[in-house]
């Protein structure tokens, strides 16, 4: 009898063993999950403590199942650390496809290293991430980590789904504070997914979602952040960079973060001051001497990448800035704001979401919620803004980075929220002006000069910086409807002060006019076509968003060959719809010499996903008429 009751307790203890193996078995995940997905978040949870205004503990559980390659990034098995922050535990297994465990991964497996390139200037900024190369598809993940900091002031923003392609079988949010730190929370776009929220006192908050299928990516969708679910959380009575603070808005978080975070970090030395005077000289307008100041700050410094809240909240002191020549965006801000200063040049640090989608800064919810700093400089009722990270911008320079989106602007009485730079649609222009010939065998040459101002100089600008074989891959990515293109010659003016790029471009193809016996077929518009027609969608599920706007305008000048005369010829076209407006129009100077000229407005806007259809459909027309063709006929 005892020896039949140990074999029960074995098999028990051996099955209850054997089936919390299997939980990781690929094959106990729901098919609904796993459509369209390249990985599944199998389990998310986040348990954030706040102990008090100095001290928040955040553990993370996250089982994560990959299906190939492009699933890896939905890992996300990687912290943060510093000197106000540490990594208590941090470890991960990996099992296979059946569950079965392949290898466990501690601490001392993990890679460490700076969060920068170079460790001199940072080395207390650290990154602790797992660097994992599968050996099979699918595998999952089990992945652990506790870590500490003193910096209350940023507690992290929960995403039940952060990113397409993934979908999320369970995920829990659980947090505990005291209650008499001002604890608030705001909720952005919860109603079209079921979270549940178990509990909501003075104390505690949880969320908990389950079984969100992997989303699609649609084209012209919004911002990921303005259609899915976030949640941002914040205390009034916090602590950053060992400094405690109280702040329940903007204003009252720029006041307390100039006097106890900026104050006393932008000393120059008297030297650099005289420097910075001289090189100045006897200018009195204030942009002008700004323009003077952000040219010696390219010309001096360059930029080291790290994120603020990665590399600390405290901007590098000016002058040691001013001594090592380099710096984050925190660190080269301020270093700018102090030398302006030296030459009696107001300018503010700035807050904001810095990416090529635009992300503001909730306006009525005060929270940690930047990643990037700029400079501010009062002119009249409006502001110029720095991107004190670039060597090559123009001073001012805004585009498809931290452009139309809003920001704080941290003064000495307290914080603004403003919005930067809009460039409008008319403003982001390309004119393009050119010819080309086509002979009798179908070979065509040509030379074109585009100017490209507004978002669109952002786009062409990095283009001169390419390596010769990457401005012709470039080019002939570009003109990819000119089969068999050569590049002749390629010359770049860069107007910085003006804002505004040209490119000088002759090239040469075989072939492009299709002889067929006495006929040669060729399409008008052989340098600015719109080819692409957006998908189409049985069921649209986001609004479509036209984040910016542009202006093209195109006149060609066409020389036909002699012994060919006009055939056929496309009609002059003109479609306007609240999406933009475009027109083309062909005129017969003579019978060897045409002009071409388009001209095609997109305008900006946001619109309902029913509009969707419209809007492609907008877009055919045009590919359409882009690749409108003329026929010409040999003479007899």
């Amino acid at each position: 009898m005892k020896k039949r009751i140990l074999f029960i307790v074995f098999y028990l203890v051996s099955f209850y063993s054997y089936a919390q193996k299997t939980d990781y078995s690929t094959l106990l995940i729901p098919d609904s999950l796993k459509q369209n997905a390249n990985a599944v978040v199998r389990l998310n949870q986040i348990d954030i403590t706040i102990s008090s205004q100095r001290k928040m503990k955040i553990y993370t559980k996250r089982v994560v199942t990959v299906f190939n390659e492009r699933g890896q990034y939905a890992i996300d098995a990687n912290e943060n650390y510093e000197k106000s922050s540490s990594v208590n535990s941090i470890e991960a297994i990996v099992y296979n496809g059946f569950g079965k465990e392949i290898k466990k991964i501690r601490r001392s497996d993990f890679k460490d290293q700076t969060a920068t390139s170079d460790g001199t200037m940072f080395s207390d900024s650290r990154l602790i991430y797992l660097d994992y190369t599968p050996t099979e598809y699918p595998f999952t993940i089990v992945y652990e980590s506790e870590i500490t900091t003193s910096n209350t002031a940023f507690i992290p923003t929960w995403m039940p789904i952060n990113d397409y392609f993934v979908s999320v079988q369970k995920s829990f949010l659980n947090v505990y504070y005291p209650n008499n730190l001002g604890f608030r929370k705001k909720e952005f776009n919860f109603s079209k997914f079921k979270i549940e929220k178990p509990t909501d006192n003075s104390t505690q908050l949880s969320y908990q979602v389950s079984n969100i299928i992997a989303q699609k990516v649609e084209l012209n969708s919004p911002n990921f952040f303005d259609i899915y679910p976030r949640l941002l959380l914040g205390l009034d009575v916090f602590n950053l960079e060992g400094v405690d603070g109280t702040a329940k808005n903007w204003n009252e978080y720029g006041k307390w973060f100039y006097e106890n975070i900026l104050k006393g970090t932008d000393d120059l030395s008297d030297e650099t001051k005289i420097k910075i005077k001289l090189l100045v000289g006897n200018e009195t307008d204030l942009i002008k001497k700004a323009k003077i100041v952000y040219k010696y700050v390219q010309d001096k410094s360059r930029y080291v990448s790290i994120q603020v809240g990665i590399g600390g909240f405290k901007p590098m002191l000016a002058k040691d800035v001013d001594r090592l020549g380099y710096g984050d965006c925190k660190a080269l801000s301020n270093y700018t704001r102090a030398l302006l200063s030296a030459v009696n040049v107001n300018s503010y640090y700035t807050e904001l979401y810095g990416s090529k989608n635009k992300m503001n800064l909730e306006s009525d919810f005060f929270s940690v919620q930047g990643n990037h700093v700029i400079l501010a400089i009062p002119n009249g009722k409006e502001y110029v803004f720095l991107e004190c990270t670039s060597q090559d911008d123009p001073f001012g320079f805004q585009a498809n980075f931290t452009d139309d989106r809003e920001v704080v602007v941290v003064k000495p009485e307290g914080g603004e929220i403003v919005r930067t730079k809009v460039y409008f649609d008319k403003g982001n222009t390309q004119i393009s002006k050119g010819n080309y010939i086509i002979v009798e065998n179908g070979d065509f040459s040509g030379k074109i000069t585009i100017v490209s101002e507004g978002t669109q100089y952002e786009r062409k600008a990095k283009i001169e910086k390419f390596k010769p074989t990457d401005k012709e891959a470039h080019y002939k990515e570009y003109w990819d409807n000119i089969n068999n293109l050569k590049i002749r010659k390629i010359e770049f003016i860069n107007d910085k002060e003006k804002i505004a790029l040209t490119e000088n471009v002759d090239i040469q193809a075989i072939g492009y006019g299709v002889v067929n016996g006495n006929t040669m077929m060729f399409p008008l518009n052989a340098f600015n076509q719109f080819s692409d027609v957006p998908q189409r969608y049985r069921t649209r599920n986001n609004p479509l968003e036209i984040d910016r706007g542009f202006l093209d305008q195109d006149e060609i000048e066409i020389t036909l060959p002699e012994n060919y005369v006009i055939d056929a010829k496309p009609s002059n076209f003109k479609i306007k719809d609240k999406f933009g407006e475009y027109k083309t129009e062909l005129v017969v100077v003579n019978p060897s010499k045409l002009i071409y000229k388009r001209s095609f407005l997109l305008n900006k806007g946001l619109y309902e996903k029913s509009e969707y259809e419209n809007y492609r459909k907008f877009r055919e027309q045009i590919a359409k008429a882009d690749n409108s063709k003329i026929l010409l006929t040999k003479k007899p």
